[in-house]
Parts: C-alpha cells; sequence; structure tokens
C-alpha cells in the first residue's frame, strides 16, 4: 500500500537533537528495504504559488493559502505493507523529533467516491 508522508515542521520540536536519528541513515535503509519509492526537500514556502479558480476566473497569488507556523518542508512516498508498517517507517525519520509526519494512504480511484 502507497502512502504519502508529508514532512512539516514543529513548533514544538525536541529539545535534545543528540537523539534525532540521521537522515541520510534513514534514507538509505528505507530505501534498501524498498520503503520508500520516493521523496524530496522542498523549497521555502515564499517560492510557492497558489492557483485557485473562482466564478470561472484564474486566480493566482505567491506564496502559500494560509499563513500557519508549521508548513510542508518535504515529503516521501512509501510502499509498505500496511499502516503499522508505514507508522514504524515513520517513527524513524528524523522529523517525527524535530518536526511531525502526516501519513495519508493514496486513494483507489476504482473503490468509488472519497471521503
Amino acid at each position: 500500500m502507497k502512502y504519502m508522508m508529508f514532512v512539516c515542521t514543529d513548533i514544538e520540536p525536541e529539545t535534545d537533537e543528540s537523539r534525532v536519528p540521521d537522515i541520510h541513515a534513514w534514507v538509505a535503509d528505507t530505501d534498501a528495504r524498498g520503503q520508500r519509492v520516493e521523496g524530496s526537500v522542498l523549497a521555502s514556502p515564499a517560492a510557492a504559488t497558489t492557483v485557485r479558480v473562482r466564478g470561472g476566473e484564474l486566480l493566482v497569488s505567491d506564496g502559500p493559502f494560509a499563513e500557519t507556523k508549521e508548513v510542508i518542508v518535504g515529503f516521501d512516498i512509501l510502499e509498505c505493507a500496511d499502516l503499522d508498517e508505514a507508522i514504524a517507517v515513520a517513527r524513524a525519520h528524523p522529523m517525527a523529533w524535530t518536526g511531525r509526519l502526516e501519513l495519508r494512504p493514496f486513494a483507489d480511484l476504482d473503490d468509488g467516491p472519497r471521503d
């Protein structure tokens, strides 16, 4: 099962950074296990462009749509047997200690409407 893992900053990070796992070791391990399909760091929210269409009119604005202290700074696409395995993979990611990770399964569009 594929999961999108959003890597986000946090306003309350772990204070003892000596306990934080190494990102390069995490990437090497999850790549070797075939659990990480792809991942990348994203540019700053200041580089974002928001696109909307309202009343048939295209609205393009600089920056993120919502203002928040927590921002998505990267992503990883995971291939895991189930949610428990995805949680174990996320638990070992350094941003689980200094940020937060959101796991979301990919929708199967053949199964009908999404919630």
